[in-house]
């Protein structure tokens, strides 16, 4: 693996991406495999001025060893001390930020009961609700990254015998890593671009989307009140900046959970617990799924519907160009940190604060009487498709071209 730009990718995933502030704890989130990496990436927060970096180690083989072994019981019951190992540092003078890496095989759970995981993985989100309420409202820095891991590499490209090389190049390229390049310049300017589109659908003042294509999606979603788009950079109340999905090319939203109407079709299979759903679609009426199908995991598509009450409207709506590079490369990456930014997506479940005016100050209730939507899951699924036709209608009257076969209209 080239050296340079493994440290280019780990220097842009610490100071753009996550971005510690002097003085600041960074928390690393790394699989066992990824240690090297994770390495580097402390050493680029030490250098940055983080007064200290906290490595917590994780092992999908073991976690599924774990969900196979442990009775149901006792993976419901997590420890406090879980959330507290978070919410400890985030607390102490100077504040913490995390940088989340992720090297996942797509089907680790694949074969284990659907149920079970759901459950086992419900209640660890319940459990972790503090800290997760931080990082929605954006009171900390926080940032995803992903690293090639075999399994991984040999789902995105069956019987290669490089597929590892071949995931790595494919990951830098839709990040913008490139030999004699620069990252921090090519971001720049790709921020700058997605602001200025942000900026534009917010000075349109729109009450409702209405999404169209030929695979049958016809869908109509109403904004919640003081719904505002944000897109690429987040800021901390201290004016921090942070990028939290990396990469991202998505323009974002928060929906009215009570409106939103029609049939959607997903057109990226999704990963969800470690296996795959397919072939899925969703009918809405009053902002509900009040019907759905799916050609591969139904059965797990029905559990994470019914995780909890919000589990069945959906919290955030995200435009995404057929034009972006991860939908260019023409890979499908079984992982939804790339997945969702090929297309245009919803997501399941909680919404983002930050996504309505003064949001990060209110309220579960006073969010939920906005509209947007409150659960213990947050799941994006792909729905934007090349021929996609997105339609704004204004508060005022009138409408608007969004999208235009897949592609920014304006």
């Amino acid at each position: 693996m080239n050296e340079t730009l493994l440290r280019q990718y780990a220097e842009f995933a610490v100071r753009v991406g996550v971005n510690p502030q002097p003085g600041q704890t960074l928390i690393i989130s790394a699989p066992v495999e990824g240690a090297a990496f994770a390495r580097m990436c402390a050493e680029a927060a030490y250098d940055a001025g983080a007064r200290e970096v906290v490595m917590k180690y994780s092992d999908e083989r073991f976690s599924r060893l774990r969900l196979e072994r442990t009775d149901l019981a006792t993976l419901e019951a997590v420890p406090a001390y879980e959330v507290r190992s978070y919410l400890d540092y985030a607390e102490r003078e100077g504040g913490a930020c995390i940088l989340n890496i992720l090297a996942e095989d797509p089907e680790i759970f694949r074969g284990i009961d659907a149920e079970k995981i759901n459950r086992a993985f419900a209640a660890r989100r319940k459990a972790l609700a503090g800290w997760r309420e931080l990082t929605m409202k954006d009171r900390v820095q926080w940032s995803i990254v992903a690293i090639p891991s075999p399994a991984w590499a040999k789902k995105v490209f069956p019987g290669e015998e490089n597929a590892e090389e071949k995931l790595w190049k494919a990951i830098f390229d839709v990040c913008r890593v490139r030999e004699g390049g620069d990252v921090v310049a090519a971001w720049r300017e790709h921020v700058a671009k997605t602001a200025a589109r942000r900026d534009q659908l917010n000075a349109w003042k729109l009450d409702r989307v209405r999404m169209r294509s030929a695979n049958g999606t016809d869908l109509t979603v109403g904004l919640a009140e003081g719904a505002i788009w944000e897109g690429a950079k987040s800021l901390t109340p201290e004016g921090y900046e942070f990028i939290a999905n990396i990469p991202t090319e998505e323009v974002f939203t928060a929906p009215d959970r009570l409106r939103v109407d029609g049939v959607v079709y997903a057109t990226k299979p999704y990963v969800y617990n470690g296996d795959v759903i397919d072939g899925f679609w969703f009918r809405f009426e009053n902002g509900l799924v009040t019907d759905f199908g799916a050609k591969q995991g139904e059965e797990l598509l029905r559990k994470m519907l019914e995780t909890d009450e919000g589990a069945k409207r959906i919290g955030e709506l995200a435009l995404v160009p057929a034009s972006s590079p991860i939908n260019r490369s023409g890979l499908l990456f079984y992982n939804t940190l790339f997945d969702e930014n090929a297309a245009c997506h919803i997501a399941f479940g909680d919404g983002y604060p930050g996504t309505v005016e003064g949001g990060t100050s209110l309220t579960p209730e006073e969010l939920l009487a906005r509209g947007v939507n409150n659960s213990i899951i947050h799941e994006d699924v792909m729905v934007g498709a090349a021929d996609m036709t997105i339609t704004g209608y204004p508060k005022e009257g009138g409408e608007v071209a969004i999208f235009e076969n897949g592609e920014w209209a304006f």
